[in-house]
């Protein structure tokens, strides 16, 4: 019977994991991986383009209008007000290698 892959789930085991397959140092990788985020997090800023990360998918601010919505303890009608969100979408790639 194969081994199974530990797969990290913690951001140190995740920093380890990739020091380890680059060949690079702990505090090297945190630095990748923090400049990754700086890139996604100015990336997602820009509403109409947002930032495409090959492989894993689109990072995106999306404008959401106003709706009527429903209190679930009351049932009271009530007003969601415009807002921005943060909108990840997974690319074709990333669902197949997930999906099968």
């Amino acid at each position: 019977m194969a081994k199974k892959e530990i797969i990290p789930t913690t951001k140190s085991g995740i920093m380890a994991a990739l020091a380890d397959a680059a060949g690079i140092t702990k505090k090297q990788a945190v630095a990748v991986y923090d400049k990754l985020l700086d890139i996604a997090i100015k990336g997602a800023k820009q509403e109409e383009k947002g930032l495409m990360l090959p492989g894993f998918g689109k990072v995106k601010l999306v404008k959401r209008p106003a709706r009527t919505g429903r209190n679930p303890a009351t049932g009271e009608t009530i007003k969601i007000k415009a807002k921005k969100v943060v909108k990840v979408v997974a690319c074709k790639a990333l669902k197949d290698a997930i999906l099968g």
